[in-house]
Formats: C-alpha cells, sequence, structure tokens
C-alpha cells in the first residue's frame, strides 16, 4: 500500500514516519522547497524525542521519501492524508484555508479509486463539506476523517501505541482500507472505532476541551489551596487516584498553551455560537487559562516584594511544555514579557534551544545550560517542566545566585528540599513563606 502525507508539520511528518515504520511505502509532501530539502537531508525540523531516529530508519530502507512534487506523489497513492495546519483566526474559529487549498490543488490527479483522509483537526461538517467540493469538480473519491490525539514530546509513542484510533468513514472501501492501515496496532489490542464523519470530527474537538477545563480546573484548585493553606499536589493526587477522574493533566501551574487546546477550545466555541449552542464551561476554561497568565506574573511580582526593576531573573524553560522546541501560545510568552516591561533582566535557558524563543525574545539573554543561567541571578523562576530541572544541584546553584529566592511554576520539589538548600522556595497552590536570608540559613 502505498500512503502519502500531504504536510510535514508536526502531525504530518509525525504520521508519515510512524506509518513508514509500520511497513508501508511513504511519501510526504510539502511546497516548502527548503523544508523539504532539509528532511532529504535527515534534518528534523522539529524537536521531538526519537523521530530523528525512526525517520532516518525508515528513509533507509527506503520506505519513506520526501517530495515537493504533489502530483506525482498523489497519483500512485492508495490513501491520501492531508495533514495541514488549521490555525486560530481572530474571531477564533478555523482557518480552513490551507485544507481547501491541499484538496483543491491534488483534486485533478488523485486516483479516484484512493481515499483521501482529513487529518487535520477542522469544525464538524468539514470533511462533508470537503467531499461536496471535490463532487463540485468532478472528482468522485472517498473521503474520511482521522483526528490524530499526539502528546508533543510524546508523539512517537502515542502514535505507535494509542489510547485509541477514530476513524470516520461513510463506505465499505474506505473501512476496509483503513483497517489495513492500522492493522499493525491491533497486536496491541487498540480499541479501533468507526464512525461516522461528523462523530469522529467532534471527538477530537471535545477530548481537547475537556483536557483544558482539568487544567484549568486544578490550576483554580491551587488559586484555593494558597489561600486556605491546603497542598495543591496532595489534592491531586487525591484526585487522581479516584478512576473516574484519573491523574493526568491535574499538574498545576501557568495554564495551558501549544498548538491544540488553545486554537480547538476557541474553534469549539465559535462553531457551536453558530449552531446557537452555548458552551459556558468551556468559554470560561479559555477565560480562566487566559487570566491565569498574569496571575503567575503577580506571583512573582509578590514574591520579589512588587518590585523586579533591575532584577537579574534566569528563566529555566520557556517552551509551553518539556520535550518540544514549539512556543506557540506558550504562558512563557506573556510573563517573560510582562516582567521585562516592568525592568527586568531576563537571562533564558531552555534545554531544546528553540529558534522559536530566540524569534520572540529579542531583548534577553540566552545561556547554554541551567548552571550559567543563574550566576549572579536575584530571582530563578522554573516555566517549564523539563526532567533535567528534576534533578538540580540546588546547593550548587545556590552558591551562583545573588539572592536565594526560586520559584518553581510546575512544582517540580517539595518544600522541605528546596528550603533545606538554603533557597526561599515560592510554588503553585502551596505556602510560600520567605526565608530571611543566605546567611540565617547557612549558620
Amino acid at each position: 500500500m502505498k500512503i502519502t502525507v500531504i504536510g510535514t508539520g508536526y502531525v504530518g511528518l509525525v504520521s508519515g514516519v510512524c506509518f513508514a515504520e509500520f511497513g508501508f511505502n511513504v511519501v510526504c509532501v510539502d511546497n516548502n522547497a527548503a523544508k523539504i530539502a532539509e528532511l532529504q537531508n535527515g534534518d528534523v525540523p522539529i524537536y521531538e524525542p526519537g523521530l530523528d531516529k525512526l525517520m532516518l530508519k525508515n528513509s533507509r530502507a527506503g520506505r519513506l521519501t520526501f517530495s515537493v512534487d504533489a502530483k506525482e506523489s498523489v497519483k500512485k497513492a492508495d490513501i491520501v492524508f492531508i495533514a495541514v495546519g488549521t490555525p486560530s483566526k481572530p474571531d477564533g474559529s478555523a482557518d480552513l484555508s490551507y485544507v481547501y487549498k491541499s484538496v483543491d490543488e491534488i483534486s485533478s490527479f488523485i486516483n479516484e479509486e484512493a481515499v483521501l483522509v482529513i487529518k487535520s483537526t477542522v469544525p464538524v461538517g468539514t470533511t462533508r463539506s470537503v467531499k461536496r467540493f471535490l463532487l463540485d469538480k468532478g472528482v468522485n473519491v472517498d473521503v474520511a476523517f482521522n483526528p490524530e490525539f499526539l502528546k508533543e514530546g510524546a508523539a512517537v509513542e502515542d502514535f505507535m501505541h494509542p489510547d485509541r484510533v477514530i476513524l470516520g468513514i461513510e463506505s465499505k472501501k474506505a473501512k476496509k482500507i483503513l483497517s489495513h492501515v492500522y492493522r499493525p496496532l491491533y497486536v496491541f489490542n487498540t480499541p479501533i472505532v468507526f464512525t461516522d464523519l461528523e462523530t469522529a470530527e467532534l471527538s477530537k474537538y471535545a477530548s481537547n476541551a475537556f483536557l483544558a477545563m482539568k487544567v484549568t480546573f486544578i490550576n483554580e484548585m491551587a488559586n484555593l489551596c494558597e489561600s486556605c493553606g491546603a497542598d495543591v499536589n496532595e489534592v491531586a493526587i487525591a484526585m487522581g487516584l479516584d478512576k473516574r477522574i484519573g491523574d493526568k493533566f491535574l499538574q498545576a501551574g501557568p495554564g495551558y498553551g501549544g498548538s491544540c487546546f488553545p486554537k480547538d477550545t476557541s474553534a469549539l466555541v465559535d462553531f457551536a455560537d453558530k449552531l446557537g449552542v452555548d458552551l459556558p464551561l468551556t468559554k470560561e476554561t479559555i477565560k480562566s487559562n487566559n487570566r491565569r497568565r498574569m496571575k503567575m506574573v503577580e506571583k512573582i511580582l509578590l514574591a520579589c516584594d512588587n518590585d523586579v526593576k533591575g532584577k537579574n531573573i534566569s528563566i529555566l524553560g520557556v517552551t509551553f511544555k518539556a520535550n518540544t522546541d514549539d512556543m506557540r501560545d506558550s504562558p512563557s510568552i506573556d510573563i517573560v514579557n510582562s516582567l521585562i516591561e516592568r525592568g527586568a533582566n531576563i537571562k533564558i535557558y531552555d534545554p531544546s534551544f528553540s529558534d522559536q524563543a530566540r524569534r520572540i525574545f529579542d531583548k534577553v539573554e540566552f545561556s547554554a545550560n541551567a548552571y550559567d543561567n543563574c550566576n549572579g541571578a536575584d530571582v530563578v523562576i522554573i516555566l517549564t517542566d523539563w526532567s533535567e530541572f528534576r534533578a538540580l544541584n540546588l546547593g550548587e546553584l545556590n552558591g551562583r545566585v545573588k539572592n536565594s529566592l526560586l520559584i518553581d511554576l510546575r512544582n517540580i520539589y517539595t518544600l522541605s528540599e528546596v528550603n533545606a538548600s538554603g533557597f526561599s522556595y515560592c510554588s503553585v497552590g502551596r505556602t510560600f513563606k520567605k526565608l530571611e536570608s543566605r546567611k540565617d540559613v547557612r549558620e
């Protein structure tokens, strides 16, 4: 079976590489010639653990190729996946222009015996609309919808061992071909759910909206914990042990960001509003998450006696989550820029060495490692929960800073271990007691 994937962004590239790992012949197509040349040279344009090795392995095996030639890549394909971006418009709705542009481009040469699969996240009704779009052009090809549920930083593992595969179909042929595509997952007893187009489309938005609500809920509980003396980490553990709730997405912090939750919650609200359906929980989730970032700025200012002007602030981690270089809608953007506006001197270290971060933050200094980044710092702030930050030698770190204040917006450490190292420790949803001075602690 020959598979063509249109789009070599996050979803398209990971999907293409993993389909090749399943044993299929895969061509990944993109109109960005520079990106294709980079991929053909074996360079991965995104930071995703394990993806580079898998791409190299399958390229060498001849199962995976990259091309700018959509015509040659599509006309021989048994199945074509559309995996292009659907960013948010200013009004919050999904921009489907890339989807329709891709469909339009391949419509004149797609094999009508093939199946066209929309993998991009799209509002309910889009896949059926694409079908009508093609019929209006005289192209009668089966169209299906297959949402992705990949977590950045664990995308390869998620693709190879998913919780479920959702397939929106309308024909026996589409079911047969897609069953064959995902047959390698049967050995893991992965649930394969076949449903109608609209249900499959909504399942993606509903899943992301619900997870965004969980993140927002635990952050609201963190606010309450700080006022009543409870520990949000222990509250989350107690909640997560209930199998009806589960322990995922119950980590208090600066709020969600990235390429999915912000745009998908906004697009879901926009779609529902157009149908006259109110989604108050989702709307409040968006508002609460937006407020969260300034809440974190207020926390930082309070810990710094409401004055950061002229202070040297070390920022550890700026990507929206660990194990990615993705800065899209990262909480760090608003937090860091707010500190800069208040006169702080910012130094940043992020293990991804994100080019995106360097383009976004042009008034900061970047460091090669965490320890050098903290030299002479008045305050150290952990914004992203990279694993290497969990094993910092806090004693050595304390010897490098000017003032012993650690603000941990990811709750990586326990109160006792940080205070024992000589740091005052400000975290999220837990009691903050500022130590009087480094000297007092060391004596």
